[in-house]
């Protein structure tokens, strides 16, 4: 099975969009990691997009003012599945959904609570390299 993964460690966050209860994190550009099926191989991409929180609550406003600024890992949670330092690509869901993302140089952590999250990535993924192992 091929697998495409984001990378949340080094992804950037150029900022938080709210309206009402829908919060949108810009990644700008965020770094995908492709495996496919057979391959000791991996590949690494970026493309930008947003993670949308619905019916959604942003713990403390503060870490807006940090920015834009790199991630440096966190959770995301949708129902049961807690995803560290990582979110599987494509990501839609309902149901209990939230994130904790660290961010570099911050006293502060972007931390959402929401009914609902979805990736929505623009364009198409652009090819930066391949990971191999031991290297």
């Amino acid at each position: 099975m091929d697998s495409t993964s984001i990378d949340l460690v080094g992804a950037s966050i150029a900022g938080v969009e709210i309206d009402g209860e829908t919060l949108k994190v810009r990644f700008e550009p965020a770094y995908l990691v492709k495996t496919m099926t057979g391959s000791v191989e991996r590949t690494r991409w970026w493309q930008n997009g947003w993670l949308v929180f619905e019916g959604a609550a942003l713990e403390d406003e503060r870490v807006l003012d940090d920015l834009p600024a790199e991630c440096v890992g966190g959770d995301v949670v949708e129902n049961v599945y807690t995803y560290r330092d990582m979110l599987p690509v494509p990501l839609e869901s309902a149901g209990h959904a939230s994130c904790n993302l660290k961010i570099k140089g911050s006293d502060h952590a972007l931390i959402i609570d929401a009914t609902g999250l979805r990736l929505e990535m623009e364009e198409v993924p652009k090819y930066i390299e391949h990971l191999r192992p031991g290297h």
